[in-house]
């Protein structure tokens, strides 16, 4: 089998379908293996049991200012025009629910301290950073002005702090104070989650997207099939496991790198999510696509995924809530977020060693390079290294 092809890739989602059908209109003869039954990876969607198209790992919005990924996915889908907002839901002195964009923006502050103050705190943080710009929580701490330091707080106090601990189970104490430092204020009325040049969502769903993207004579895609049965290591090279020669043309993995070497050196640490799926007697639940919850309730955001794909189907909707934990390993869970410290980036090198070893191991991804990836990021990525093989 192993002569028949000029690549092996190891993955259909993003990296491995996105490098696969660039190699292919290059000549090159690729075998696609993707251990799961579906292609799409993460992105895959599809229709539940009301009908509704969802995104079964989660929600993905696209956005990109790359124009060369953007085209290059545009010769597989059309795409709906669609701009991700998203509100925070917390819960009011008076017992009320007070939502507000995030990130928090001027329309924030007027929903949070009243529009009379909260346009005048506006106005002061525009008269000392300008207009339109992305001003952090470290900046803010460092003005003198008590009601702008203040506001500082308000912000780590009510979007950033309990969000996070839900989000990646860590005390505040544990938060790495440079990611606190990051978190911005945004001085517009441009309540978009992104600002990216190119936004949207793909017409007929990503995985109609990665049906067209996989459907050249030049791919084959074997599904429910894990590179590793085909495969035995060796120091210095990849052997076909019952043949007793090197595989003999490169292999891209975008899979998790420990699981490649059998956890030699232990499992990497990840974050994983539990979705809780709730089909509704009603047209719509939630009045934005994504609600994050970043003060109180045990899951960290609700999605309504008839916002983001436009699909009409009068009477009936369908949410997901998501729980963040710690993931086990448990072939039911799915390693989402890496948990980058310096502990962890120390076990991965260990294992990127042992891959740098390997003729003819690439590696791809958000599991393979053990960091978080945006799509577009992952599609650039595929397609350089395409062109280099």
């Amino acid at each position: 089998m192993a002569n028949q092809y000029d690549v092996w890739i190891a993955g259909a989602g993003y990296a491995g379908a996105v490098s696969a059908r660039a190699l292919a209109e290059k000549g090159k003869k690729v075998l696609v293996l993707e251990r799961r039954d579906h292609i799409g990876g993460n992105a895959y969607d599809c229709l539940d049991d009301a009908g509704v198209l969802i995104h079964k790992y989660g929600p993905h919005i696209f956005h990109t200012n790359d124009r060369k990924v953007f085209d290059f996915l545009s010769r597989f889908t059309r795409w709906r025009d669609y701009q991700h907002k998203v509100i925070a839901d917390i819960p009011g002195e008076g017992g009320e629910r007070l939502t507000y964009p995030v990130p928090f923006n001027l329309t924030s502050m007027e929903a949070a301290f009243g529009p009379e103050k909260g346009k005048a705190l506006g106005d002061k943080l525009v008269a000392a950073y300008g207009p339109e710009k992305k001003v952090t929580i470290l900046e803010l701490r460092q003005n003198p002005d008590p009601e702008i330091s203040a506001l500082a707080d308000y912000v780590y106090e009510h979007v950033f702090v309990h969000y996070t601990m839900k989000q990646w189970g860590q005390k505040p104490e544990e938060i790495d104070p440079g990611t606190t430092a990051r978190v911005p204020v945004f001085l517009s009325r441009d309540d978009r989650y992104f600002q990216d040049e190119y936004q949207g969502m793909p017409l007929d769903g990503y995985t109609a997207m990665f049906e067209k993207m996989l459907d050249h004579p030049n791919i084959e895609v074997l599904l429910n099939t894990d590179v590793r049965q085909y495969l035995s290591l060796e120091e210095f090279d990849i052997f076909l496991r019952g043949v007793g020669a090197p595989l003999p043309c490169p292999l891209i993995y975008t899979g998790p790198l420990d699981e490649f070497f059998n956890l030699c050196y232990g499992r990497l640490p990840y974050r994983t999510l539990d979705f809780r799926f709730e089909t509704l007697p009603r047209d719509a639940f939630q009045t934005r696509g994504t609600v994050n919850y970043t003060v109180d309730q045990d899951f960290t955001r609700i999605t309504e995924f008839k916002h983001l794909t436009g699909q009409e189907l009068p009477g009936v909707t369908t949410i997901v809530k998501e729980f963040s934990r710690p993931y086990t390993g448990d072939p039911r869970e799915t390693p989402y977020y890496a948990i980058i410290n310096p502990e962890n980036n120390a076990l991965y090198a260990k294992y990127k060693a042992e891959a740098d070893k390997k003729q003819q191991l690439y590696l791809l991804g958000r599991l393979a390079e053990y960091k978080y990836y945006n799509m577009d990021a992952i599609a650039a990525r595929a397609l350089e290294l395409a062109e280099r093989l």
